[in-house]
């Protein structure tokens, strides 16, 4: 049976009804504009059961996205470059993955994957992270096969985080943060001293090598740089 979705607009809510755990089929995009925190607040928790869509909320502005198995699968070698680069490097980290950070009233936004570095010991053993009182997290990564985090960049410059790696499906690019705007550099924040922009290279490999095989070669680059 194929699921059924209705949107329906009120004030001040947007509900939202599903018959299956999908909502929108792989790749589809909604746009919605106009919506208050609470709604956004109320769409987490209904949608909390279909977590492969990500939400992010930018000043009453809301996409909601379903990614497809291409993104997913540039997300997670991504991930795992970083935690190779960790291990390598005998670098402490938490990966807290696509975890939801929000700043009440203003944004709210669920990383591709996301990484603890200098912070981790300030959110060590926590279950909960309260952007109040806790700092965002070190490193944040991005995949822009089917859609664009340039929008989600305002989100994440909001919540002060330092360093975000992005990839559009040609390009790997390492941002940090510099007077709240994010600005592309050769060297990264939290892995410095490595010519990282070489990512792209295994990036590109990516469905055309075994995945881990890919991730071997992507080690045994590592171990050649330091």
């Amino acid at each position: 049976m194929r699921a059924r979705t209705a949107i329906v607009q009120r004030e001040p809510t947007l509900h939202i009804a599903m018959t299956s755990n999908t909502l929108l089929q792989p790749t589809e995009i909604i746009h919605l504009s106009g919506i208050s925190w609470q709604t956004y607040e109320n769409l987490l928790t209904e949608l909390s059961a279909s977590r492969r869509l990500r939400l992010t909320y930018n000043r009453g502005s809301l996409e909601i996205m379903a990614p497809s198995p291409e993104h997913e699968r540039y997300k997670r070698i991504a991930g795992r470059f970083v935690e190779t680069l960790a291990e390598e490097l005998e670098v402490r980290i938490d990966c807290l993955g696509s975890t939801t950070f929000k700043r009440p009233e203003l944004s709210g936004a669920e990383p591709d994957e996301c990484f603890y570095i200098e912070n981790i010991n300030f959110i060590k053993g926590k279950k909960r992270i309260d952007l109040a009182q806790d700092p965002p997290p070190d490193l944040v990564v991005e995949i822009d096969i089917t859609s664009s985090s340039i929008n989600r960049f305002q989100v994440y410059a909001d919540m002060g985080v330092p360093e975000i790696w992005r990839y559009d499906g040609n390009d790997f690019s390492i941002n940090v943060l510099q007077n709240h705007k994010y600005i592309s550099v050769e060297q990264s924040l939290a892995f410095p001293n490595l010519p990282l922009t070489e990512i792209s290279n295994f990036l590109e490999q990516v469905g055309e090598k075994d995945y881990l095989e890919l991730v071997k070669e992507f080690r045994q680059w590592v171990r050649n740089q330091i």
